[in-house]
């Protein structure tokens, strides 16, 4: 079973008797517009004897709209300094959270416009959609729904502005259940094999192509970096490596080459340099950068863009300890020629993307403006220095001069996929050089990121070093973008669901920036 969404209709109709609820986002009940007057009555009466109505979720009972029940979830302030549109995400999730437990099946979302956020209810809608998204696995395993409810209605004022919303929210969120699913997984759901019987159902049928590469022999020869982390799994066949090649290409002539490489650990143990003390689990969601690789093309096949190609790789490992792991102190030569020292086997995660960054590398040179990305949960520093729900992008020097981290850090305040700005310094190179002759580059300290200075800008260092990147830096007669995107912060909590990130901000800055 492939990627199942939500159904999702609009209605203009306040009072569509199709819906058995109606589910309220908004501010205050004092700020709703004159279409929504009939609303605004029984939320004044309940306001007269509870001054928390702002505060908590709460129903109400209302003759005459759709089941006769209203759930008002408010946003609370969103004119403070350090509010923004996440605001009325988080009050939908809370709201459509609150509608579950009433019994709803058919719940009508309504989020008016709000003055000061022009896509406030596409916003709340991606909440909405958030809170009823169901685990695959859940799905596979229940014989009569596959849904938490039969629909989800979207109130709308006029008819092309429901045909708009409902569009854009199944294209987004059609683009986060594959995320979800892959990335969400458990790490035999979706093991390396079957990630890649996924992707093959995902994009059949559609402008998206797929390939495999599966032959030992070939991912040695092509990934030697990539082939040394999936060494041990290989003994184990459901849990040999893949990696996933996906490609999209518009109809008219193109005018940007996205080339994305996603961290695809199925599990990761840490390997050699085990994980101890308790904190190894969760370790299944550290295959979320191939994830939103995957997540990102499903928005592309439904939205089809005309002006892009998009050629994406995952990175499908699992890092395994046993008797064949690599080790720390093993040299490697990457794809780039470069000799690797391996510093601890915990930072797999950039030893499965260098080579296949390498490879983009070599094919960017061909490319209609080409921009090149590593997406992946790569550090825990992220998480230290930014937080548990922020993105981390980092430009190399040509990426840097387009001002591309910007541009996506303009394009994540859109709808609440956000991101916070970081920078590669020369400190980063110093940090991966060689220590002795034997090397060209260290891998890794044997130290957590999270214990390293700069440990989530280190990395990213050491992919332009090893796959070759620094020779079409801003001194080079070829200079290429490249940007190093952490999703270890925004991924999402464990226990819980990921969140997709940070594909409604690509989709937002590559395909939607002239519609929102």
């Amino acid at each position: 079973m492939c990627t199942r969404v939500q159904p999702v209709e609009w209605t203009t109709n306040l009072k569509d008797q199709n819906f058995d609820g109606i589910v309220l986002v908004t501010q205050s009940h004092e700020t709703l517009p004159p279409e929504l007057e009939c609303l605004k009555n029984p939320l004044q009466d309940y306001s007269s004897v509870d001054s928390g109505l702002g505060d908590e979720v709460v129903v109400l009972k209302v003759p005459g709209l759709p089941g006769n029940r209203l759930v008002f979830a408010s946003t609370g302030p969103v004119n403070r300094d350090y509010d923004d549109v996440r605001r009325f995400s988080d009050a939908a999730v809370n709201g459509i959270k609150r509608a579950l437990k009433t019994g709803m099946k058919r719940p009508l979302l309504v989020c008016p416009q709000h003055k000061d956020y022009k896509n406030s209810t596409l916003v709340a809608a991606l909440g909405a959609l958030h809170g009823l998204y169901m685990p695959i696995e859940v799905r596979e395993m229940s014989k009569k729904e596959d849904h938490k409810v039969c629909v989800l209605g979207l109130w709308a004022t006029q008819e092309d502005e429901g045909r708009r919303l409902v569009e854009l929210a199944n294209a987004l969120e059609s683009g986060r259940v594959a995320c979800r699913d892959i990335g969400g997984s458990d790490p035999e759901r979706m093991a390396a094999p079957r990630v890649a019987e996924y992707v093959q159902e995902l994009f059949k049928d559609t402008l998206v192509t797929v390939e495999v590469v599966s032959d030992v022999k070939t991912l040695e020869k092509e990934y030697p970096c990539l082939a040394a982390v999936n060494r041990c799994a290989n003994d184990v066949p459901r849990h040999q490596g893949r990696v996933i090649k996906l490609k999209y290409c518009g109809e008219e002539p193109i005018q940007k080459t996205l080339m994305l490489v996603g961290k695809g650990i199925t599990y990761d143990t840490g390997g050699a340099d085990i994980k101890a003390g308790g904190i190894m689990a969760g370790m299944h969601r550290d295959k979320c950068g191939a994830a939103a690789v995957a997540g990102f093309f499903k928005i592309l096949a439904m939205l089809k863009p005309k002006h892009l190609k998009v050629v994406g790789s995952m990175a499908m490992v699992r890092n395994s300890v046993g008797a064949d792991c690599y080790v720390a102190d093993e040299l490697l030569i990457s794809r780039a020629g470069r000799r690797v020292r391996v510093g601890n086997t915990d930072a797999e995660g950039r030893m499965v993307m260098v080579d296949l960054l390498c490879e983009m590398k070599e094919q960017a040179v061909r490319e209609v403006s080409p921009q090149l990305f590593t997406i992946a949960t790569l550090t825990g520093h992220a998480i230290r220095a930014m937080g548990p729900n922020y993105s981390i992008i980092m430009d190399n020097g040509p990426a840097h001069r387009n001002k591309n981290a910007a541009q996506w850090q303009k394009a994540g305040e859109v709808l609440g996929d956000v991101f916070e700005v970081s920078t590669i310094r020369r400190d980063d190179y110093e940090f991966h050089k060689g220590k002795s002759e034997y090397e060209d580059i260290l891998q890794c300290n044997n130290q957590p990121s999270s214990a390293t200075p700069r440990g989530h800008q280190t990395p990213a260092a050491f992919l332009i070093m090893a796959s070759g990147l620094d020779e079409y830096g801003v001194d080079s007669k070829k200079p290429l973008p490249y940007s190093h995107i952490d999703i270890a912060g925004s991924s999402g909590p464990f226990p819980g669901v990921p969140t997709g990130a940070p594909i409604v901000a690509m989709a937002t800055n590559y395909i939607l920036s002239d519609s929102l």
